[in-house]
């Protein structure tokens, strides 16, 4: 039987050859995580905790064919992001995704419980405001194609690397920073609409990062 103390591969070479014991050590090894990444993507607890439960009845599903490629994690992640989107689109977006740049720098979202109110944050006028930039943050975010979707998610909300990005995605460090070039400069775009200001006069046209406005 596998022990706790044991690494991903020990533990996953285990769970492959049916150690029960193994495969809920990485679950206990790796919950917390999974449910951070989906509420880094969703912004909804119960939605969340969906994801979490299906990331690991996949994950139990198809580790016999992990070859082990990448790290365990790294393929965990991957398959979290991946239902993370299947999830949006079903929904097609009908419930508010709030996405908030308060998460923690360790990766860990803060509950739900944590969040404070816009209407708490003092200036209604200000509030008002910040309510109206979060809606058109998660509008934009909608507009965007998956791939451009999840390199911001990835980068901006979730602070991974270059990469780490890579990985998770499966593609070399310089497609993500070609998306990520791409997804900056179509959200702006989208933000611009929706905001109803110039984004060239806000980030130029490099596109290194969302404007100051609708990132805070």
């Amino acid at each position: 039987m596998a022990s706790t103390d044991a690494d991903d591969h020990t533990l996953v070479t285990a769970a492959q050859k049916g150690d029960r014991r193994a495969f809920q050590v990485l679950y206990q090894r790796y919950e917390r995580k999974v449910y951070s990444v989906a509420y880094g993507f969703l912004r909804n607890q119960e939605d969340a905790l969906d994801v979490l439960q299906e990331a690991f009845i996949k994950v139990h599903r198809y580790l016999p064919n992990f070859e082990g490629q990448s790290s365990f994690y790294t393929w965990l992640y991957r398959i979290v992001a991946n239902l993370c989107i299947d999830h949006l689109r079903r929904s097609g977006r009908k419930r508010d995704v709030e996405f908030d740049d308060r998460l923690r720098h360790d990766g860990e979202a803060e509950s739900a419980t944590d969040l404070t109110p816009i209407s708490a944050l003092g200036d209604p006028s200000a509030a008002v405001k910040n309510k109206e930039i979060l809606s058109a943050v998660q509008h934009s975010l909608g507009q965007l194609s998956d791939k451009h979707r999840m390199v911001i998610v990835m980068r901006e909300l979730q602070g991974l690397s270059y990469a780490d990005m890579a990985k998770a995605m499966n593609c070399s460090k310089g497609t993500i920073m070609s998306r990520l070039f791409h997804a900056r400069r179509n959200m702006q775009k989208l933000l611009g609409e929706r905001l109803e200001y110039d984004p060239s006069k806000s980030a130029g046209d490099s596109g290194d990062s969302m404007t100051q406005e609708a990132a805070s």
